[in-house]
């Protein structure tokens, strides 16, 4: 069985970032010289994802533009014979097929954004989740990783990682049960940032997930949860239920850009991986720690 279809919801305000997502998305904040949200749509296609679901809302323009084609900016570019560039813009476009849906505002909550996706996805029997505020720093792309333990192991699959005390506040966690895999683990149940007093273990579920249909009707009945938003946690917590759900410790490294000193953090850890300026990068850094630790 195939993954084909993968959901992005990217509707949320960008609060976080204000006032710099005052009139752009925060998915469009650039990450050295890529906007957030391409991060995750490359991850997709790499792993053979062809259709990208953008479930969006007001002023979320610039995305649709992002992964249009640019006919002015691309004749310009021939003519200049910047092939580089070029061949760079006319992939983005190449992505694969992209859908947008509308999300009512205000924005009800990453299930809601979810279920607003329900037809496009319609009798697929699974599809991919994406958060693109998680960017994966994967050897080989997460949702690649997941797919590979799905197809051997029908059912959901979240991603999880190692978590503090700090972690099992921000984080949903899974309270899981070994496999002979010790990446893999069966889940009993799942709590939306529970706190370390409260927290089932030390697993925190990142913005990968690859769910059964059969999200869509848990998510139609559900009811408004924390912050008065249809959590998406809570309908997995209950389909759990009926169905397998795997949580999948992957290879790699989840960089938080969804916040602002996350966000500096990937972009210094995706700049010094770039092979074109990663070394003059880490020296301008070099120079930049000793000289304040001089003054």
């Amino acid at each position: 069985m195939k993954i084909r279809k993968a959901v992005f919801p990217v509707a949320g305000l960008g609060t976080r970032f204000l006032p710099a997502t005052k009139a752009q998305p925060k998915e469009m904040l650039p990450l050295v010289d890529k906007p957030i949200i391409q991060y995750s749509v490359e991850e997709a296609a790499a792993a053979g994802i062809t259709q990208m679901i953008m479930v969006t809302g007001k002023g979320k323009r610039a995305i649709e533009d992002h992964f249009d084609s640019a006919y002015e900016l691309e004749e310009v570019l021939r003519s200049k014979n910047k092939d580089d560039l070029l061949r760079q813009v006319e992939d983005i476009s190449r992505l694969g097929k992209f859908i947008y849906v509308r999300q009512q505002q205000p924005p009800l909550g990453l299930g809601h954004a979810v279920l607003m996706a329900r037809e496009i996805i319609g009798d697929d029997a699974y599809f991919a989740v994406f958060y693109p505020d998680d960017v994966m720093n994967c050897p080989t792309p997460c949702i690649g990783q997941m797919m590979e333990i799905f197809a051997q192991n029908n059912g959901g699959i979240i991603a999880v990682k190692e978590t503090d005390e700090e972690g099992q506040k921000r984080y949903g966690i899974a309270a899981v049960e070994p496999t002979d895999n010790p990446r893999l683990f069966k889940i009993t149940d799942v709590v939306e940032k529970p706190g370390p007093e409260n927290a089932p273990s030390n697993l925190a579920i990142m913005g990968r997930l690859i769910l059964p249909k059969e999200i869509f009707d848990e998510l139609e009945g559900a009811k408004a949860g924390i912050g008065g938003e249809i959590q998406l946690t809570d309908s997995i917590r209950s389909l759990i239920k009926k169905m397998p759900f795997y949580a999948y410790k992957f290879e790699g490294e989840a960089l938080d850009a969804g916040e602002i000193l996350g966000y500096l953090e990937s972009t210094v850890k995706l700049a010094i991986k770039r092979k074109d300026i990663g070394e003059q990068f880490r020296n301008l850094l070099r120079q930049i720690l000793d000289k304040n630790s001089e003054g």
